[in-house]
């Protein structure tokens, strides 16, 4: 049996330049409280995934924190009310509405107050392609 045989996604690492204030925006947002493991490293659960929220200078790197590339996703129950957290918990840029894709999910972009790209889609919506959860 190889490696990955049974292998799960249990932490994403979103990288952050002030540990204080992303997880004041991540609980708030999340409507979760989470635990700080070290002095640049805040965890929220997040669906059975660890949510990392990692400050690299907080944590003793020589180097300052660069925001993902890519999104990451959140499913929610209640998106206009995430949208609303959202915008009022001080992210960078929030898209001005809900939206629908072709692929039928209602969701909304953002970015968190480091420039991680962020969306939200609601729970009822996303669309998995057929994987089992």
């Amino acid at each position: 049996m190889g490696a990955g045989a049974g292998a799960r996604l249990f932490r994403v690492i979103l990288p952050v330049a002030d540990i204080d204030r992303a997880q004041a925006f991540y609980e708030a947002v999340l409507a979760a409280a989470g635990e700080r493991v070290s002095p640049g490293r805040h965890y929220i659960a997040c669906g059975g995934v660890i949510l990392a929220l990692v400050d690299p200078r907080a944590e003793g790197d020589g180097y300052d924190a660069r925001p993902n590339q890519d999104f990451v996703y959140f499913a929610v129950d209640d998106l206009e009310a995430a949208h609303a957290l959202v915008r009022s918990a001080g992210a960078r840029r929030v898209d001005a509405g809900v939206a629908a894709t072709p692929w039928g999910e209602r969701l909304f972009y953002a970015h968190d107050p480091f420039g991680n790209p962020i969306c939200f889609v609601d729970s009822s919506t996303a669309f998995t392609g057929g994987l089992p959860d």
